[in-house]
């Protein structure tokens, strides 16, 4: 099975092998506890056995036409690090907030950045990473 993009991950295929790019990923309250420890930011995941619906409504976080679901038989484990100008937020003009021309079905953050700090390198699990923090 060949590696896809996440921008060409839509329903109709219930297999996929992805890697990069930005989806919405939607776990259902009851499932929260099942996969507690590897929610979060900035982490890569391999999924396995999960569905592929229809994205909508307003405050969506990415722009992405389709969103990843994890079922009761998902199964979730870690991988290598992806690059990191393949994840992350889309920058918009500062202007754009206020002139009306952002689409309000999307999820906008308003941030100020302050400072950053240089870059770290610290021990996460046994493996050397670099990090760098931003005061917001």
């Amino acid at each position: 099975m060949s590696i896809s993009a996440v921008v060409d991950v839509k329903p109709f295929k219930t297999m996929w092998k992805i890697k990069g790019g930005k989806i919405h990923v939607l776990v259902k309250r009851e499932l929260v506890a099942q996969f507690s420890s590897f929610l979060g930011q900035g982490g890569s995941l391999m999924l396995i056995n999960f569905s592929v619906t229809h994205s909508c409504g307003t405050y969506r976080t990415t722009n992405h036409p389709y969103r990843i679901g994890f079922l009761s038989t998902t199964r979730v484990r870690s991988c290598e690090k992806f690059p990191e100008d393949l994840a992350g937020f889309e920058p918009v003009k500062y202007t754009e907030l206020f002139d009306g021309s952002l689409n309000p079905d999307y999820l906008i953050l308003s941030v100020r950045l302050f400072e950053i700090s240089d870059i770290e390198h610290v021990n996460v699990n046994g493996k050397e990473t670099e990090k760098i923090s931003l005061e917001l």
